[in-house]
């Protein structure tokens, strides 16, 4: 089995997501989230519909994911904006 063969493997792409899941919680920051989300739905993709797809396309397919993931990600986890807050009126005025 050669290495391109291996990104046929639905399991391969699951030991990734796993792997990428670790590395962004030893690094957080959402630097690995997307792809390890982008990972775990590849796998879900080879589990349900087989994807015999060439390898350029198949990481075509999985860049798309991950930035797909990382800015849904971004806009779920992130939160509120940080925006300056003003007041126009003081504690002690009556």
């Amino acid at each position: 089995m050669d290495f391109a063969s291996l990104f046929s493997l639905w399991w391969v792409w699951l030991a990734a997501a796993l792997a990428l899941g670790i590395l962004e919680i030893l690094a957080p920051g959402f630097i690995f989230l997307g792809f390890a989300f982008a990972a775990a739905l590849m796998a879900l993709l080879h589990l349900v519909f087989g994807m015999a797809l060439s390898l350029p396309a198949k990481l075509a397919l999985f860049a798309g994911l991950a930035l797909v993931g990382w800015y849904v990600m971004r806009l779920v986890f992130s939160g509120r904006r940080s925006t300056v807050k003003t007041f126009k009126n003081d504690i002690n005025d009556g």
